[in-house]
């Protein structure tokens, strides 16, 4: 007859056989079906249909690789500043996205707003983010020299820093080869034109790529 020990070592043994390893389950990588970009004006496509602004160019070019399941969630509004970050993340976490691209601040520096508030407000999204287990990509922005060298360095160097504090992946500047190019701009030279929305969607899909 079987004994007391035996039973348990049967027991155990069997658990391990139908659980797998422990570890292996862990370190699984996380299927990613859907993102949110929370932004402002420039996620949201101020002034282009919204299927030409960035976020719907990206999940079509997305959808056409390896991801055609992937829902990409334009969540721009425009004027939005950081201040906004975190009441609007724990809206838009309610549709449970694996991911979310955090692309706010463009409009605190616009204004002026001091770097320390700018700052903590991207801080308390990125950290509420990450204790809900959803996984954050942090925008980074850059502004003209409005307000002096001083503040428009300090203000760039906010998105590394968070970056790196959180551990999170960077894209160094949202707008890159976008800002500043008359042909890829409104007249108003800040909101992308639909060139413009295609170059970031390009950039953005290569950087999901090497990221995701």
């Amino acid at each position: 007859m079987l004994n007391v020990h035996m039973i348990k070592h049967f027991l155990v043994v069997f658990f391990i056989l139908i659980a797998g390893p422990i570890d292996a389950r862990e370190s699984a990588p996380q299927k990613i079906d859907k993102i949110v970009i929370l932004g402002d004006s420039l996620t949201e496509g101020y002034g282009v249909a919204k299927s030409d602004a960035f976020p719907a160019l990206l999940e079509k070019k997305m959808r056409e690789d390896s991801y055609p399941n992937l829902k990409i969630v334009n969540s721009g509004i425009g004027g939005s500043t950081s201040a906004s970050a975190l009441s609007r993340l724990k809206w838009v976490l309610k549709s449970k996205p694996q991911l979310v691209i955090l692309a706010l601040g463009g409009n605190d520096g616009l204004r002026g707003t001091d770097l320390k508030t700018t700052e903590k407000n991207l801080d308390q999204a990125i950290q509420y983010a990450q204790e809900k287990g959803v996984r954050v990509i942090l925008a980074g922005m850059q502004i003209p020299p409005n307000y002096g060298k001083e503040y428009t360095e300090n203000f760039k160097k906010i998105f590394p820093r968070l970056a790196k504090k959180y551990k999170v992946k960077l894209i160094p500047f949202l707008l890159k080869g976008v800002g500043g190019e008359a042909d890829l701009n409104l007249p108003d030279g800040i909101h992308p034109n639909e060139e413009g929305h295609q170059v970031i969607a390009d950039n953005l899909y290569k950087f999901l790529k090497e990221n995701l």
